[in-house]
């Protein structure tokens, strides 16, 4: 009797702790984004501005994905402090951007070495190698876990009350589960 008591007491402080936590993850989280749109959102201005938008795309493009992420993690606390479960697609949805980030990242700096006329150095080809094996890998990479939401998705958990899959196709759990 008495160990059943510490254990539910003590069960509840750690829901409620880990509450908190959550919501100190949020706010967090929630400061990153908005502080990265309000970067890149600068950086838009400030090349606009000067008319040097071409220049300035990839390091605003890189920062928009970034609050894209971002707010894909927020998406999962939110998930989390509401079913009390922790979902992997978002986290899977959170590597396909992070990975296309990346693709974007060294397409557009393939393209201003390409711009310049710098490939004609050694060193340029082997930069050219290596980044071509990281698209190569980034791709495989995005393949992957693309497949693997079309998995998790196939594969939802039913529930029994209403036999509609708990996982829908925006992969945010239903308020009941």
């Amino acid at each position: 009797m008495v160990e059943e008591r510490i254990r539910r007491h003590l069960g509840s402080f750690l829901g409620r702790a880990e509450l908190v936590i959550y919501a100190l993850l949020a706010v967090l989280l929630s400061a990153t984004a908005i502080g990265a749109l309000a970067s890149a959102g600068r950086g838009l201005w400030e090349a606009l501005g000067h008319w040097v938008t071409g220049t300035e795309t990839p390091a605003v493009l890189n920062e928009l994905l970034v609050v894209l992420m971002v707010v894909e993690i927020l998406n999962t606390v939110r998930i989390s402090i509401r079913s009390h479960m922790l979902l992997i697609e978002p986290f899977l949805v959170v590597g396909i951007i992070a990975s296309i980030r990346r693709i974007l990242v060294i397409t557009l700096e393939a393209a201003a070495l390409t711009k310049e006329g710098r490939w004609s150095s050694e060193g340029a080809s082997s930069v050219f190698r290596a980044s071509m094996i990281e698209l190569g890998l980034l791709g495989a990479v995005v393949l992957v876990l693309v497949y693997a939401i079309t998995l998790l998705r196939r594969h939802a958990p039913v529930s029994p009350e209403s036999e509609e899959p708990l996982l829908p196709a925006g992969g945010a759990a239903k308020e009941g589960a």
